[in-house]
């Protein structure tokens, strides 16, 4: 199949470095709030790349659920494909792409679990059938058939039922400290906008303008 003739035009107007907040986390917070005020869907959906001893990077989509300035908190299964890669190489990418707004993001940086405790506290406010579903997923394994899988879901409504659901010792929160935050708008022309933000050792942020 031949794609080249599927050619979008950027028209949002270009921004300039005058235009960025000098902090990145009130820079991002300023683009998600625009994401959210257009009604995207799932604006919080990001992707997660991590790449394990073997040196294959690996991809998926994840909900971002916290963020502020000590960095970007997502919740995942512990036992999972991510977090055996995650475990093998902390290093790791994340992309937020809002094509609507002709705007990405990408954050690189080192991640790390969160305390046992901010992870109870966000597990507590999930509704009770995500809380079941945390229980019953082998994130990543293989299974013989979804029927298992809602015979299980099944069996932990029943062995929960009214009782309150503890958090299992297997999930919990990941937090992403970044290094690299990079703001991306589309331009004429392939003439896109992108700056950079750096951590430096004292904890200061430079910015640079990057080529389309």
């Amino acid at each position: 199949m031949d794609l080249t003739n599927i050619r979008g035009k950027y028209t949002t107007k270009g921004f300039d470095i005058n235009n960025l907040d000098k902090n990145p986390f009130k820079q991002f917070e300023i683009w998600f709030k625009d994401a959210i005020d257009e009604k995207l869907p799932e604006p919080n959906a990001f992707s997660l790349a991590t790449v394990g001893k073997d040196l294959m990077p690996s991809l998926r989509t994840v909900l971002l659920k916290i963020f502020d300035e000590k960095g970007f908190v997502f919740f995942t299964n512990y036992e999972s494909k991510k977090a055996h890669q995650i475990e093998e190489n902390p290093q790791v990418a994340a992309l937020f792409t809002w094509l609507i707004l002709e705007r990405q993001i990408k954050i690189e940086g080192k991640i790390e679990k969160i305390s046992k405790m901010e992870s109870l506290k966000y597990f507590l406010s999930r509704p009770k059938g995500s809380q079941l579903g945390a229980w019953v997923s082998t994130q990543s394994q293989v299974i013989s058939s979804r029927a298992l899988l809602e015979q299980k879901f099944e069996e932990a409504k029943q062995k929960f039922l009214n009782k309150e659901i503890p958090i299992p010792s297997f999930w919990g929160g990941y937090i992403i400290k970044p290094i690299r935050i990079e703001f991306w708008q589309g331009g004429d022309d392939r003439l896109h906008d992108r700056f950079l933000y750096e951590l430096q050792n004292d904890g200061s942020w430079t910015i640079s303008r990057l080529a389309p």
